[in-house]
């Protein structure tokens, strides 16, 4: 779920779409608006998943989209390797998810562990 605002209301700390990817803006710079043209503004932002560095530049009036980043929690059913199979506490739906060797440490059956969900894609919160 993603919805719809302008360039010029974003701010540092809140999250955009680039490349259908969800980012978390790092930082914006406004440029001052010429004798032929429209300000713009120039954001450096990071993914949420894949932790890529993106760049956007557009006018401060053109619409962009912002997803909507839920932080929930899930339960924690079993662990095969690195696969953990999850159970959401609000709507009991299951998922897997590849962790890394750090985030396994902190992890054991039974135990709540917060994760990331926005545009489909789920990450832990560790």
């Amino acid at each position: 779920m993603k919805e719809q605002t302008e360039v010029g209301k974003l701010k540092e700390g809140r999250y955009m779409v680039i490349d259908d990817e969800p980012c978390k803006i790092q930082s914006i710079s406004t440029s001052k608006p010429g004798k032929h043209g429209a300000a713009k503004a120039r954001i450096d932002a990071v993914g949420i998943f894949d932790g890529v560095k993106r760049s956007f530049v557009s006018p401060v009036g053109a619409k962009i989209y912002a997803p909507i980043v839920e932080r929930k929690s899930a339960q924690v059913i079993s662990i095969a390797a690195n696969t953990v199979s999850f159970m959401d506490m609000k709507d009991y739906s299951n998922f897997e998810l590849n962790v890394t060797d750090d985030q396994l440490e902190h992890i054991e059956p039974g135990k709540e562990i917060p994760y990331i969900e926005s545009l489909g894609k789920r990450k832990l919160d560790i």
